[in-house]
């Protein structure tokens, strides 16, 4: 089997593959992105902008061909395809837009004799790795910033993904950068920790489990490079009060379903007041048995779509097995389909604290509901987590929503809604969620070298 192919969740029928790149491929690779890079840099910002920003027209004009493409490749509901190529060319947009007053100089007040200033200056050739469940939208928060900035961008893109990274590559070439500025690599694992520590390279960001971010982050440190790691996620969903628990259960069905559970910033642990517990969990198992199987273009409130592959399917399955041997009550769902990568949308209850269950990331259908008495309680369940993410709180009372959003240990915090959402929303987590962020103003800064630039009266 090539390392790079097309293999449809459907089926699970290998449709296309793709060549691995050879070893000897890398040096001009790495030589053409640092040349790029000395025209790229010294190109004004709006220039820059200009160039990127067509770029964002066509993720616009072709989103129904691109929605095509990962719904073949990873089971993306059409729709939601749609939706990620739209918010991808406007996250592409907003850095086109803004890129002068972000990268411009800033004056730092002085008692020295002359003036100074912080310049924003890119800084060189740039590693991404990115993963498969939201293949436009992660490349675009990566290469949008960091393209406006001056950088130059390699680009590996996940094994299961290489129709869309091939694309997104004809979209930059086609908006006009120049060779070099923006490359597609299929390479390998091997290639990968090459082209890290080559000293070409002054960053890498990567988007991914935490297996792969420790190794990168290792990898990185090592050559001393800067680094952003966006990981996983265990995001707990507090729901305080309500005055409409079916309403407040559709809603939170609804985020956990999105991308069929694949997202990292999910709603996976939905932590529910004591009082309206049983309702509410009631009401997801109705929910949940209602769903069917069906097919990416097919899919919507009552239709599945499938995982992105059979293994992703097949380890979700082993991890509910684990989680209902260590007590937890397995009420819906969870069912492997015979061929392809489904799984049947499940509710989970009463996983033990303590477990390895419970402190696993669910990548994939699956709600896990806990039950609390106190706001105290609710807090502490929430931050008995081992990733930081994000979080959302719920209640009537927004200042007592408010009281538990801001005390959750997370990158990412919302009162009242699942999670704010815009190109100018920074995006990132602490604990084992990774480190630095992605969008808004903070996104760019990334890697930017902020030089201290004075001059002498």
């Amino acid at each position: 089997m090539s390392q790079y192919r097309v293999q449809n969740p459907v089926n699970n029928k290998i449709i296309e593959t793709f060549d691995a790149l050879d070893d000897a491929a890398i040096e001009p690779i790495l030589e053409a992105s640092s040349v790029a890079f000395t025209e790229w840099s010294g190109t004004p910002v709006s220039q820059r902008a200009e160039i990127v920003a067509k770029a964002a027209s066509l993720f616009e004009e072709r989103k129904e061909e691109l929605a095509a493409i990962i719904a073949e490749e990873m089971g993306k509901p059409l729709p939601e395809g749609v939706e990620e190529a739209e918010f991808s060319s406007a996250i592409i947009q907003y850095y086109a837009d803004n890129a002068e007053k972000f990268l411009a100089d800033q004056e730092i007040p002085t008692e020295a004799d002359g003036k100074a200033f912080i310049r924003r200056r890119p800084f060189g050739p740039l590693l991404g790795i990115m993963p498969w469940n939201f293949p436009y939208y992660q490349v675009a928060r990566f290469a949008g910033p960091n393209l406006v900035a001056g950088n130059t961008i390699i680009l590996k893109h996940a094994e299961i993904c290489p129709r869309s990274a091939l694309a997104i590559e004809k979209i930059f070439l086609d908006a006009g950068l120049p060779a070099g500025v923006y490359t597609n690599v299929f390479a390998t694992h091997e290639q990968i920790s090459t082209l890290i520590a080559d000293p070409r390279v002054q960053g890498v960001s990567l988007t991914g489990s935490e297996r792969a971010g420790a190794i990168v982050g290792a990898q990185a440190g090592q050559h001393l490079k800067k680094a952003v790691l966006e990981l996983g996620g265990s995001d707990p969903y507090v729901v305080l009060d309500t005055d409409d628990v079916k309403a407040s259960a559709e809603l939170a069905w609804g985020t956990r379903m999105y991308n069929t559970g694949q997202a990292c910033n999910s709603n996976k642990r939905l932590i529910v007041a004591e009082d309206i517990y049983d309702e509410f969990v009631q009401e997801l198992v109705n929910l949940a048995q209602q769903m069917e199987p069906g097919l990416p273009d097919t899919a919507g409130e009552t239709v599945y779509a499938p995982l992105s592959s059979r293994s992703a399917a097949e380890n979700l399955k082993e991890q509910l097995e684990r989680a209902v041997s260590v007590g937890g009550q397995l009420l819906a769902g969870g069912e492997l389909s015979e061929e392809g990568a489904y799984i049947s949308p499940a509710v989970i209850t009463d996983i033990p604290r303590g477990s390895d269950s419970y402190y696993e990331e669910f990548f994939g259908p699956v709600a896990t509901v806990y039950k609390f008495k106190t706001d105290e309680e609710a807090l502490e369940i929430a931050n008995d987590n081992i990733f930081g993410l994000g979080a959302a709180v719920f209640s009537q009372d927004s200042k007592r929503a408010q009281a538990i959003a801001e005390r959750i240990e997370s990158g990412m915090s919302n009162v009242n809604t699942p999670t704010g959402e815009g190109p100018e929303l920074p995006f990132g987590g602490v604990k084992r969620s990774g480190f630095g962020r992605e969008l808004g103003s903070l996104g760019i800064e990334e890697f930017i070298n902020k030089q201290m630039y004075f001059i002498a009266n």
